[in-house]
């Protein structure tokens, strides 16, 4: 095993753990703005992930899947954004 294959499982395992912290803020956020900013979050690491997984595999088909994930993170956001806006008038 290689150093940077080392540093490539480090960097998965710190961004699951992260995801894992960010599911527990998600359901304790007080607001929808914080679960809002979360879900984004939650999207970003998932990504990572799945850019750091296709690394790894040498499988680059997945790639794809990051750029569709990273879409449907956008249009999410967007569309809270747009929630949120109508609500508040």
């Amino acid at each position: 095993m290689s150093l940077f294959s080392f540093t490539l499982i480090f960097a998965m395992a710190a961004l699951s753990i992260c995801v894992v912290l960010i599911g527990i803020r998600f359901a304790m956020g007080p607001t929808l703005p914080d679960r809002i900013t979360c879900f984004d979050m939650f999207v970003s690491n998932i990504i990572g992930i799945v850019a750091i997984y296709t690394e790894l595999t040498g499988n680059h088909d997945f790639i794809d899947v990051a750029i569709i994930l990273s879409l449907f993170g956008f249009l999410g956001s967007i569309s809270f954004a747009y929630y949120l806006m109508k609500s508040t008038r």
